[in-house]
């Protein structure tokens, strides 16, 4: 924790807290290209490095806990701090800014596609800039796994760990390996590491109590029960697109894109045709913000005979309330389980993983999805090196960066 750093602290439920907090979002929604890995590392750059608002254990603490829950693990981290900060407000504040970006503009693909009549495949293949965006990824994740590393991996036995989930990941690419090694790795650190130092336990402060956190995990499970026979007993477009996305949000485990299947499920071919999907899952790919907003152009493309921007607001919101729902109800048992010892040996081991899942992502799918082959693969390196050395020794702010990346990508790639 840096000297003069405003966390931990008391949670001020203010309006500058709520506000700062949609900005700081606000601006990390506009600027963090790259999928959920590259969020935590531009997210760790904001919220660690420069604003001090945690310090590395517990932002990995964070990161840990919404890694094993179901939802999209970059958003729920922007949440936890939310409510960490600011309380439910803050919550709803970070979420907004940081999804807000990418929904408008998912929204507005959406639009031109059903205008236009067509799916508008392809248009984004080879594009400069989005080969630049995805190379300041590449810079961006290198310098969280790099920089969490040190914190977290200070030994062989956590540095084992981390390899193992690493070589895990990567060898079993399917989504259910990420939560499996996770919890292994936790196992792991549950019986083999060294207890570590509790003296520092006062980072979490949750206002939220232990029946409330119960209450909203209730809710959440009610949800799911409660939902299907509302839509049952209304059949109307709105109630059964909220019944199928938040169903959707509740069951994804391992990453963001094990909701793309879900979606199609559910919108294929009732309410969307299947080229129209495409289009819009392409054109997420070069979004900042959560590719959870995916769901913003689903609901506005589909044939439900709604508003468009209501029917997008149906959507975005049901994918994302089991995340909010689970990560507010979860933190409060979260901040008293990791302050017994079996659990800190745990989270070591947890934290030690993540390091391993960020290491994996660097390769797979940061790395392959950034670098080509040929001359344009050693131009892409070599911009990708100047990235990492401008974000760790010139210390450029991330979004720096980024535009820069994607201006040199324009010209270069």
């Amino acid at each position: 924790m840096r000297p003069g750093s405003r966390y931990p602290g008391t949670v001020r439920a203010t309006v500058p807290a709520v506000l700062e907090l949609f900005t700081v979002f606000l601006r990390l929604g506009l600027t963090s290209f790259g999928g959920p890995v590259a969020h935590l590392g531009y997210f760790r750059a904001e919220l660690v490095e420069r604003r001090g608002w945690l310090d590395d254990e517990a932002y990995a603490d964070l990161v840990a806990l919404c890694q094993v829950l179901p939802g999209p693990a970059s958003s729920q981290v922007g949440m936890g701090v939310g409510l960490l900060r600011a309380g439910g407000w803050g919550l709803v504040a970070a979420w907004l800014g940081f999804t807000l970006p990418s929904a408008l503009l998912m929204f507005g693909f959406a639009l031109t596609v059903t205008r236009a009549g067509h799916a508008l495949q392809g248009g984004l293949d080879g594009a400069g800039w989005l080969a630049g965006l995805k190379v300041a990824a590449l810079a961006v994740v290198a310098q969280a796994v790099a920089g969490m590393a040190r914190t977290l991996t200070p030994d062989a036995a956590r540095l084992s760990v981390a390899a193992l989930v690493a070589g895990a990941v990567l060898v079993f690419p399917q989504g259910w390996v990420q939560p499996l090694a996770l919890l292994l790795a936790g196992v792991a650190g549950w019986r083999a590491l060294p207890a570590p130092d509790l003296g520092r336990l006062d980072r979490l402060h949750v206002t939220l109590s232990r029946r409330a956190g119960a209450a909203l995990i209730g809710a959440c499970g009610a949800l799911l029960v409660a939902l299907p026979l509302l839509a049952s007993a209304f059949p109307r477009a709105d109630v059964q697109l909220f019944d199928r996305f938040v169903r959707a949000g509740a069951l994804v485990f391992g990453g963001g894109h094990v909701v793309l299947p879900l979606l199609q499920a559910a919108v294929v071919p009732q309410f969307l045709d299947a080229g129209t999907f495409v289009a819009g899952y392409g054109a997420v790919q070069a979004m900042p913000g959560p590719l959870f907003t995916f769901a913003s152009y689903l609901g506005a493309a589909s044939r439900s005979g709604l508003n468009p921007a209501w029917a997008a607001l149906v959507t975005t919101c049901g994918v994302f309330l089991p995340a909010a729902l689970l990560v507010a109800g979860a933190l409060p048992f979260w901040n008293d389980l990791r302050a017994r010892p079996g659990v800190r040996r745990a989270l070591a081991g947890l934290n030690a993983g993540v390091v391993g899942l960020l290491l994996a992502a660097l390769y797979s799918p940061v790395f392959t999805s950034a670098v080509e082959g040929g001359m344009r693969g050693r131009t892409e390196v070599a911009l990708a090196l100047v990235t990492y050395v401008a974000l760790t020794a010139w210390r450029v702010p991330p979004w720096a960066a980024v535009l820069c990346c994607a201006g040199v990508g324009h010209v270069l790639l």
